[in-house]
């Protein structure tokens, strides 16, 4: 089989478009034909090696996939060949999506959303996985709570969004101006461009010095320390990003508030849910661009970079099987 295949660290130009053996599926697993997967920045920043005392190279990266099964092994239970699935492969544990072929056991895949592409698809399995953990696991959002998302724009702002919109909050974000049209159709109701004005400012001046209930990270930084300032009494933040350094979250003890720091996990329930949001039009794809596999490298720096377009937003998809 055809994979994009990483045997060092480092730029786009270290992946090679190889000829690997197609791998066969164990007890509980399935072998799905990828029909396509997406660029999200946890791939780049594999690539680039921040996560290489977790692998072994060379690797496959990749952490989406849309496809059809086409084998089984012994033991599976709920999956038929030609059940057509998509979820997120384990994360640092085995080869990724980036391939003709991908091997998943049997308990973190679900069937894929009927209205959706096998392209469209993909661009759900990890992004939204990470929202749903956020929102209801985490955060456990509730109607007419105020959320704040961070980057609403990229790839797991859009769909956190969408489903926070869908759980009746009243939903706050940050973007630049060019993206606040496309996110206000999305359901938010207050769009902040962070380039232009202090979030801090603009949150207690929306909220009446209130703050809000939830903010939801995505971009790192000084947005562990800073939320606290603009968090309401017993608010919650909910961040998926690492701690690159120590950060004084005196403002967030005095508003007693609540911490979860997200890697999110892969489960068959989670996916299920998202197919009902999808399926009810409630949680839609923004694929904005799609790239072949042999042209990863472009896609890589389009997420990356933003190179060839500085307003890009959405998602990046990788176009494998037909």
């Amino acid at each position: 089989m055809k994979a994009a295949v990483l045997n060092e660290y480092g730029s786009v130009e270290k992946f090679e478009i190889l000829d690997v053996p197609t791998p066969k599926p164990g007890f509980d697993e399935v072998l799905v034909k990828v029909m396509a997967t997406s660029v999200n920045p946890l791939d780049f920043q594999v690539r680039r090696g921040d996560y290489k005392n977790e692998l072994q190279l060379p690797v496959i990266t990749g952490h989406d996939v849309s496809g059809v099964i086409v084998e089984i092994g012994t033991g599976v239970k709920n999956f038929k060949v030609g059940d057509e699935v998509y979820y997120t492969p384990e994360i640092f544990n085995g080869n990724g999506s980036y391939a003709e072929y991908h091997i998943a056991n049997e308990f973190i895949i679900g069937i894929k959303p009927k209205n959706v592409s096998h392209l469209e698809a993909a661009t759900f399995p990890l992004a939204a996985g990470t929202a749903w953990e956020m929102l209801y696991t985490r955060a456990q959002l509730k109607i007419n709570q105020t959320i704040l998302i961070h980057g609403g724009g990229g790839g797991v702002g859009i769909p956190t969004i969408q489903m926070a919109k869908a759980m009746g909050a009243i939903v706050y974000t940050t973007a630049r101006t060019v993206h606040h049209e496309f996110l206000k159709a999305l359901g938010a109701d207050h769009i902040i461009d962070y380039e232009k004005e202090n979030y801090i400012d603009a949150i207690l001046k929306l909220t009446n010095n209130k703050g809000v209930d939830v903010v939801i990270d995505t971009l790192g930084g000084n947005t562990l320390s800073d939320s606290g300032k603009i968090l309401s009494q017993m608010g919650q933040v909910v961040t998926l990003v690492d701690i690159e350094k120590p950060q004084n979250l005196i403002h967030a003890w005095g508003k007693n508030a609540t911490y979860h720091f997200v890697f999110t996990r892969q489960s068959r329930n989670k996916l299920d849910e998202l197919t009902k949001l999808i399926e009810a039009g409630k949680l839609k794809p923004v694929l904005n661009k799609v790239f072949p596999l042999s042209e990863i490298g472009k896609a890589h720096n389009l997420l990356e970079f933003k190179e060839g377009d500085k307003d890009f937003y959405g998602k990046v998809g990788i176009q494998i099987g037909n």
